[in-house]
């Protein structure tokens, strides 16, 4: 009986492909890690994440839905944004999955309002306007989620104990107080960080560079990716992907998909004068999370020019792949490259644990996508 599970070896070396499956239109990565204790579950009432817990499981306790009354189902309210009709750039899109904690039913919108509900009614606790410009032609104008913070220190019923983390399509990333809406003046400037500053090659225009999924929150870090524009110059606006203090706002890391450290493995698998100057590799999806393992999981995808690879010979390596974080550092633990030609991954990535050989491992898995956006 085996006793000890296999650990993965090397910080930075590629998954082995043992410990990988692909098929036509699924991939499952096997990241040989023990699994941890179980942590303290949320209420089961709640959905506290986008895919319900960090680990995007999307998998609710709740009982009272089974298949025999599915069908029974009847609408038990509405609630419309107003933003429907509205006069834009481009055309909007609403793909939110909202969250709902503390009883209260919090999300997005693509011009940057963020509404909390009455779940049970549906009626209006308080809206936020972060007053995203109408007149700008973002490529994917979305919005697909909010996320949250608890600041364990804070006492109960402090102002923004309870917090709600949005980032905003136009490149803002907001702290909130999840009781009233208004924005927690301790983190970043006035509870915004601006996530255009920073990055190592900047956006041209501000359609260039947007987010439009909701933050992975890990162990007081908010961790963010972005959607690039990358099939527009070779120097497109970088793909970093950052992680900041849930408190404070304060820069903790950055990654670059692209990289720039000679040290790294994956350095030499970007070749050509300009290949390191590169931009996008950006991380648009929604990101995942372990925290037990300290872990954030970063679906990439292409560097830019995403069509036209002539200015980055080689493999590079850490674009269009699956890459393994630690939540405190940044550093990479592991990666997994799919294959190039902007091969994206649009879902979100899922890390479940399975019980097999009296020891338990932790599987990503990725659903490939031949139509991908960002």
């Amino acid at each position: 009986m085996r006793t000890d599970p296999p650990r993965i070896s090397g910080r930075h070396e590629w998954l082995d492909p043992a410990c990988a499956m692909q098929t036509a239109r699924f991939l499952l990565l096997l990241a040989c890690v023990p699994a941890p204790a179980a942590a303290q579950a949320a209420p089961a009432e709640s959905w506290p994440a986008y895919g319900h817990d960090p680990q995007g499981t999307r998998l609710s306790p709740l009982t009272d839905i089974t298949p025999a009354n599915v069908g029974q189902l009847s609408v038990a309210w509405r609630y419309r944004t107003g933003e429907a009709d509205a006069k834009t750039g481009r055309p909007t899109s609403l793909e939110v999955t909202p969250i709902v904690v503390d009883g209260t039913l919090y999300f997005n919108t693509p011009l940057g309002r963020v509404i909390a509900l009455n779940p049970e009614t549906g009626a209006e606790r308080w809206v936020f306007d972060a007053k995203v410009s109408r007149s700008r032609t973002f490529g994917d104008w979305v919005a697909r989620g909010v996320s949250t913070w608890l600041d364990q220190a804070a006492p109960p019923g402090s102002a923004c104990r309870r917090r709600i983390i949005v980032a905003t399509v136009d490149a803002r990333l907001l702290a909130l107080d999840g009781a009233t809406g208004r924005p927690c003046a301790r983190f970043g400037a006035a509870g915004t960080v601006d996530l255009r500053r920073g990055l190592r090659n900047r956006p041209f225009e501000p359609e260039e560079y947007e987010e439009t999924s909701p933050p992975a929150v890990v162990n007081d870090v908010i961790v963010v990716g972005s959607a690039v524009a990358d099939n527009n110059r070779t120097e497109a606006a970088s793909g970093e992907v950052r992680a900041y203090e849930a408190r404070t706002g304060r820069l903790r890391w950055t990654w670059d998909p692209v990289p720039q450290d000679p040290r790294d493995p994956a350095w030499k698998t970007w070749q050509g004068a300009r290949a390191h100057h590169t931009g996008a590799a950006k991380a648009w999806s929604v990101i995942a999370a372990d925290p037990a393992h300290d872990l954030v999981v970063i679906p990439t995808g292409s560097p830019s020019v995403d069509y036209f690879g002539g200015t980055r010979l080689g493999d590079d390596r850490y674009a269009n792949s699956v890459v393994a974080l630690r939540a405190s550092t940044g550093k990479v633990v592991w990666a997994f490259q799919t294959k190039a030609w902007n091969l994206q991954w649009p879902t979100p990535t899922l890390m479940a644990e399975d019980m097999a050989n009296d020891y338990t491992t932790i599987k990503i898995a990725l659903v490939k996508v031949d139509q991908e956006r960002g």
